[in-house]
Order: structure tokens, then C-alpha cells, then sequence
């Protein structure tokens, strides 16, 4: 049986294929204004990269902000379920996922493949992954060179503000005062971190816990918030790709 999850969010599209329980096929895109289109050609490439044709797919779900525009989609549920039982999956003993997406923020609380209490940061973009694309943009870096910039620190430098518009003039204020990169690039991190950690104790941090989301591939700042929660966290190979894991098993249980 090849099961096929979706997890449309608001910045990206992901489409994974699943044959008894084995990726065999993946794919991202940005999610654009045609979103049914975005979602089809997702799906195309990930079909593709399979090496099979949309009719062997016996089951699909979806998930995310754009789940309802998935055709044939039977089964749609929250990004907090998928997500739960997407690291149940990964990581069978995990007790928390720590999930930082593009616009918001999340913790989950886990067992047995079940979100048992959650927490969302979705009010300001200074826990979420545009943060760190809008300092990348101040900072005049590329967002893949981020997370190697901020481990490259040997200076701490702390930053005040707690808001992403206010974070963005304290950067620039750095920036005038010819601090290195380096230790701007650390201190948005750290921050960044400090929202995340304050929010994720609001439902108890339970190890073992997991990062996922496309900032979990930012390893400055997964350094931040092993630092700021004192654990080790455990990373998917494709953090991206949790909560659409997730579902696929889930339309493959329903089927």
C-alpha cells in the first residue's frame, strides 16, 4: 500500500509517499496564490521521484493551513495531530515536539503517537522561522549561512526586544556599533530561543523532545535552545516533513 501525506502551510507545500511505512518519495514547493495548483505539482514531484503514477496511491491525507484545498483528501486533520504522531514515528520515545514552523511556533506534548497539551506562538513572527529570514536580510547574509555564522560566536551579546520590528533596530543598532555578525547573528538566535523555551514551559518541558520544522536545520539556533531548555534535542533527517510523515501514516491506519 503506498500512502500519501500533504502538509500545505502557509509558506510551503510538503508531499511524502509512503510504502509500508518507507519514504519513497518527497517533495517541497512555496506555496504561491494557486494554491490547488501548487499542491497538484507537489504531488507530481513526489510521485515522480517515486517512480510510480498517481493511480498506485491507495490512500492520502492532508494537513495545515491549506488543507481543504487538497482534492481527494478524505482525511484532514490539525497540524498538532500529524505532527504527534509523525515523531511518534521518528522517535518513538519522545515526550515533546517542539515544532517551529515559517509564521508560528509550537509545543507538544506527546504519548504513544498522541498530542496530550499543546502551546502555539503564532502572535509574533519573533518565534517563528521569517524572524530569522528578516534578520538574514538586515544582516545581508544568506538564510542557509545563518546558523554556521552564529557558531562561529565567541562573544555574547544580548538583545532586549521582544518584538521582530523592535529586534530589527536593535540589529541595526549592532550593526552601526561594528558588532561582528558572528555575535548579532548568536544574540538573534538566543532570543529567538527565549521566546520558544518560555513558551514551550508553559506545558512543561518533558524530555526526551524533538525539533522539528525548517529552523530545526538552523544549527545556531538549535544550539540556542539546547542552551536555553538544558537538553539534547533529537533532529528528524527531514524536519520539514513531521507533520506530512505523520498524516501519510495516518491515511494509511484509516485505509
Amino acid at each position: 500500500m503506498i500512502s500519501c501525506g500533504i502538509d500545505a502551510g502557509s509558506r510551503t507545500i510538503k508531499a511524502i509517499l509512503l510504502r509500508d511505512g518507507k519514504t519513497i518519495g518527497k517533495a517541497i514547493r512555496v506555496a504561491g496564490l494557486e494554491l490547488e495548483q501548487d499542491i497538484a505539482a507537489a504531488m507530481d514531484e513526489a510521485v515522480a521521484a517515486a517512480g510510480i503514477s498517481r493511480k498506485d496511491i491507495t490512500a492520502l491525507a492532508a494537513t495545515g493551513s491549506g488543507r481543504e484545498a487538497v482534492q481527494g483528501a478524505k482525511l484532514k486533520p490539525t497540524t498538532i495531530g500529524a505532527a504527534a504522531r509523525g515523531i511518534h514515528f521518528l522517535f518513538p520515545d519522545v515526550r515533546m515536539l517542539i515544532d517551529v514552523g515559517a509564521e508560528e511556533g509550537r509545543a507538544i506534548q506527546c504519548e504513544r503517537g498522541k498530542a496530550t497539551n499543546f502551546v502555539i506562538n503564532e502572535k509574533c513572527a519573533a518565534g517563528a522561522g521569517t524572524f530569522i529570514e528578516s534578520m538574514s536580510r538586515t544582516l545581508e547574509i544568506a538564510v542557509n549561512d545563518f546558523g554556521p555564522m552564529a557558531l562561529k560566536s565567541t562573544n555574547l551579546v544580548p538583545m532586549n526586544a521582544q518584538c521582530a520590528v523592535f529586534a530589527e533596530s536593535e540589529v541595526v543598532s549592532l550593526i552601526h556599533t561594528r558588532t561582528a555578525k558572528e555575535d548579532i547573528a548568536r544574540a538573534i538566535c538566543d532570543a529567538m530561543a527565549g521566546r520558544i523555551g518560555s513558551m514551550s514551559r508553559r506545558i512543561s518541558v518533558t524530555p526526551p523532545i524533538a525539533l522539528a520544522g525548517g529552523v530545526a536545520r538552523n544549527k545556531g539556533f538549535v544550539r540556542s535552545l539546547e542552551n536555553d531548555l538544558k537538553v539534547e534535542l533529537l533532529i528528524p533527517p527531514d524536519p520539514e516533513f513531521v507533520c506530512a510523515i505523520g498524516v501519510a501514516l495516518m491515511a494509511g491506519e484509516e485505509k
